[in-house]
């Protein structure tokens, strides 16, 4: 920044999150971009100077790289207006879509241009997109890895759609060693098909559920991932993880040198099985949410940096698909709305264990931003993009549905009481979100593009 230069903002914060640690500062934003950073009691010349309350901690926007936005095809489950709103109000400024549960999904160069210019002038925040790796469509990765895509997802067994196929035996070897030749990112939802057990399912019994889809399903689908990564030479990555017993096998294959990153969600972070409900369909998901100990040992596979970063696995659908079957697990949809909770969510965790938003920061903005390329993105440091919250980590609220920005109002977190709130999140140093009434300015994405 030249010295004779203005910033348009100045932020001062008694707490702000900047190099891993929280310290007292001021940020400068000139256009769109971090142009400066000072002590907080040497604010730098500005148009105008904004002063954090002395509860408030300014936090990098996180980046969720998975969410699924389900627009077009099943725009009654979600939007891209109303899945950018309650990111936005959740602290969110950067996420990737999902590659499924849209109609078409993102499977060939074509589909992704449905995609696109259905979220073109919606989109509150930043949005990428993820494309789909399924049976027959080898041909169509690369030329969606150079149209942008962010990588590719692909699912071990039934996606739960019938537009999104499942990668078999060989077709999952061809693809892993397509995206090796690409250099491409691939995603995998890991589970085990033969080792469901459908026949432990038992109505509206939580435990019945759980029992269907027993961690010998994720550990032995990850194991097979390692492999085929190893064997490729391919980049991987397992998403939404719920089994802590996969955690060794995964330490072991990055000592080896294996490509392989790991995420887990909110929901296996806060809720555990004992605690669930018979009937209480809101809190399925695949993989479940399992025991109090098994989420005690991902906390400490995240603290140890096992497990590389949260995200949401934001998967809304509408009350009727949630409930259908009045409580059945067998029949419900799997899937968490919770795209706008995610930040108090796991804050309320880590606190609990006297973690630091520190460590929230590098969970759930640094890590993934980096993981898929956005070094712009889920930092405070010059250059970056002025992708801002304001947070406060003290206060509390007791989630109601009526409040939450998400299309429908189904939430597994309602009525639980969390600590941290947003107050504000600027995109790009504007702000964004609920109460805005500035037209849409988020931007869609393409890999390496800034």
């Amino acid at each position: 920044m030249a010295a004779a230069t203005q910033l348009d903002v100045v932020l001062r914060a008694r707490g702000a999150i900047i190099g891993g640690a929280e310290v007292a500062a001021c940020v400068g934003v000139l256009g769109e971009r971090i142009a400066v950073i000072t002590p907080y009691d040497d604010p730098p010349a500005a148009v105008r100077t904004v002063d954090l309350a002395d509860d408030e901690v300014l936090l990098p926007g996180l980046v969720d790289t998975h969410v699924h936005v389900n627009e077009p095809g099943r725009t009654e489950w979600e939007g891209f207006a109303s899945a950018t709103t309650a990111a936005a109000a959740g602290g969110v400024t950067t996420l990737l879509d999902m590659p499924l549960n849209s109609i078409p999904p993102t499977t060939t160069v074509e589909h992704l241009d449905v995609k696109r210019r259905a979220a073109e002038g919606q989109v509150r925040i930043d949005v990428g997109f993820w494309g789909g790796a399924v049976p027959g469509n080898v041909p169509d990765l690369g030329p969606l890895h150079e149209a942008g895509v962010f990588g590719f997802k692909c699912f071990l067994l039934d996606s739960g759609v019938p537009e999104f196929g499942a990668l078999e035996g060989e077709a999952f070897t061809a693809a892993m060693a397509q995206t090796a030749r690409l250099g491409a990112l691939m995603i995998v939802h890991a589970e085990a098909a033969e080792l469901l057990d459908e026949g432990a399912l038992d109505g509206r019994r939580y435990a019945g559920f759980l029992a269907s889809r027993p961690r010998a399903a994720e550990d032995a689908a990850i194991a097979a991932v390692v492999e085929a990564a190893r064997g490729s030479g391919a980049r991987a990555h397992i998403v939404h993880l719920s089994s802590s017993d996969a955690v060794p096998l995964l330490r072991a294959a990055r000592a080896d040198g294996v490509d392989i990153s790991v995420e887990t969600c909110p929901h296996y972070l806060t809720f555990a099985a004992e605690e669930i409900a018979d009937g209480a369909t809101a809190l399925k998901c695949c993989p479940p949410i399992r025991e109090a100990a098994n989420r005690e040992l991902l906390w400490a596979a995240l603290v140890d940096g096992d497990i590389d970063f949260v995200v949401s696995d934001h998967s809304p659908c509408t009350p009727d698909l949630k409930e259908r079957g009045g409580g059945d697990f067998g029949a419900a949809w799997g899937g968490i709305a919770s795209v706008q909770l995610g930040l108090p969510a796991v804050w309320t965790g880590a606190r609990a264990r006297g973690l630091g938003l520190a460590d929230v920061v590098r969970w759930m903005a640094t890590a993934p931003a980096d993981r898929v390329g956005l070094a712009h993105k889920g930092r405070i440091e010059v250059g970056a993009d002025a992708d801002l919250v304001r947070f406060a980590p003290e206060e509390e609220l007791t989630v109601d549905v009526a409040h939450l920005h998400h299309r429908n109002p189904v939430s597994a977190y309602a009525g639980r009481r969390l600590r941290g709130v947003v107050r504000e999140t600027w995109l790009r140093g504007t702000p964004v979100g609920p109460g805005v009434q500035d037209a849409p300015r988020g931007r869609l994405l393409r890999r390496g593009e800034r």
